[in-house]
């Protein structure tokens, strides 16, 4: 099978790769082979992990070069270092190619990540609904210039304020809200799930829970939800209660970009703010994006000094090429491709008797619910890996094994799209699957109990699977012209 163009490297990148990592070599040669040993390994497992791609060799070497060495806190134009010329060029680029690619009307490249870019947008909220209003009220125009006592007053009512995002169980993240993280600190949180006979998002329940907590965001999105999210019904339970929508689209970017994701599914055309990673189904490099109607503009750049420290410029510019790659009309079909794979992989599983969440797929995700072979997810994910499928375990709603074992496996066709796999490949990688799954069982304990954690399996079975996922994968090369012997 012919190369596929968006890992294919060319000579002169094979040069580079090579180049760099024998300069890499030189200073510290672990680090070096650490490096070489990834791309052997991903070159050699199924990488079904739904966060997960491939980043492109254009957008790999954008990250190594001097835009490294530069600070450039503050936003193009409005800078608190001298010499940043040549950084509010690759910012001011990548946000109008993000504009364009999703028709927003303003986009913040810093954050480093997801969830700096979930921070921004949550203070960015704050920032225009509860500072903003508290400055005109006194009258003055920067928070330095309040009193003590309008200061403790604006401290205590940044937070006393309430968000409603997706539960954990039912395919939401941790950044919406709960305890461990920053957000479950910040705001008084509160869940809405799905409905327990179909497993979907029961919007009229949704609607009451708004009514009734009254909360300043409701948050849309997932990590682990198999299907698609109706954004127009989600703006009209928000603007019912006099919320602010803000979507986490990190997961499904790519779907919307690819133009999959249109209308009622478009959350840019219908939330009053967007974040994204950009390494997922955008296929970027690893970083976050903060998308908003123009009314937020001016409180979502101020990210930096806000949440964030001085942006990564070299990171910015991988950003803006990852984003023209998916301006062009070949993204679209990558982006559909993504999801009848998905489909394919559901069905493929399903036919084995495998028991998957909400019954099967229309997004990009499959959730599988591996109870049924005795096994817990961290059980079934080790196993899948030993047998070269990589794969990652999380929770089904009403787990009764919680995050940590869990009783899920979740899966993804991102990466293997981008590999150039199709609804063939997925039909024989749910085989291969279904194998794993019903050879493995619990190991039993000193006590004699199961174990959540171990588990036993053939080796000649795990060995096998790996045998064929790797014939399968041979005729799928990933960064073919990339030769680091």
């Amino acid at each position: 099978m012919a190369p596929q163009p968006h890992t294919a490297a060319t000579p002169a990148a094979n040069t580079a790769f090579r180049s760099a990592l024998d300069v890499v070599r030189a200073v510290e040669p672990r680090i070096a082979a650490a490096i070489g040993q990834e791309i052997d390994d991903q070159r050699a497992s199924l990488k079904l992990i739904a966060s997960e791609n491939y980043a492109s060799p254009a957008v790999l070497l954008t990250m190594g070069n001097w835009l490294s060495d530069k600070y450039a806190e503050g936003t193009a134009g409005r800078r608190f270092y001298a010499g940043c010329r040549n950084v509010d060029t690759v910012e001011t680029v990548a946000a109008e190619h993000a504009r364009a690619l999703f028709g927003a009307d303003h986009a913040y490249v810093q954050p480093h990540s997801g969830i700096d870019a979930n921070l921004t947008a949550f203070w960015a909220v704050l920032s225009q609904r509860v500072e903003s209003p508290a400055l005109e009220r006194a009258k003055v125009r920067n928070v330095n210039d309040l009193t003590e006592a309008d200061w403790a007053e604006l401290r205590r009512e940044l937070g006393n304020q309430r968000m409603l995002g997706m539960s954990l169980d039912t395919g939401g993240h941790l950044t919406h809200g709960f305890r461990p993280n920053i957000s479950g600190k910040m705001f008084d949180q509160r869940s809405y799930g799905t409905d327990p006979a179909t497993g979907l998002i029961d919007y009229d329940a949704l609607r009451a829970t708004a009514r009734e907590f009254r909360p300043l965001i409701l948050v849309a999105g997932y990590s682990a939800y198999p299907r698609r999210i109706d954004f127009r019904r989600m703006r009209e339970i928000a603007d019912e209660v006099g919320a602010t929508l803000m979507v986490d689209m990190a997961h499904f970017a790519g779907l919307v970009a690819g133009k999959v994701f249109t209308g009622d599914e478009d959350p840019v055309a219908h939330a009053h703010i967007v974040t994204t990673t950009t390494h997922k189904s955008l296929r970027g490099p690893r970083g976050g994006m903060v998308l908003c109607a123009e009314e937020l503009a001016e409180h979502v750049d101020r990210g930096c000094p806000l949440v964030l420290g001085g942006p990564l410029p070299h990171v910015m510019a991988a950003k803006a090429v990852a984003f023209a790659e998916a301006r062009r009309p070949e993204f679209r079909d990558y982006a559909q491709r993504v999801v009848d794979n998905a489909r394919a992989l559901a069905e493929g599983l399903l036919r084995r008797g495998g028991t998957l969440v909400t019954g099967g797929t229309d997004n990009h995700l499959v959730l599988v619910d591996v109870s049924g072979h005795g096994l817990t997810g961290r059980q079934a994910e080790a196993a899948l890996l030993d047998s070269g499928i990589v794969t990652n375990r999380n929770s089904v709603p009403g787990d009764p094994n919680g995050a940590w074992y869990t009783s899920g496996v979740r899966i993804g066709t991102p990466a293997l799209t981008t590999r150039g796999l199709g609804t063939a490949e997925m039909d024989g990688i749910a085989g291969l699957i279904d194998t794993v799954l019903r050879a493995a069982t619990p190991a039993t304990t000193a006590a004699g109990t199961p174990s959540r954690a171990q588990y036993v399996l053939d080796p000649a079975v795990a060995e096998g699977v790996a045998e064929r996922a790797a014939d399968l994968l041979a005729g799928f090369p990933l960064y073919p012209g990339v030769d680091l012997a």
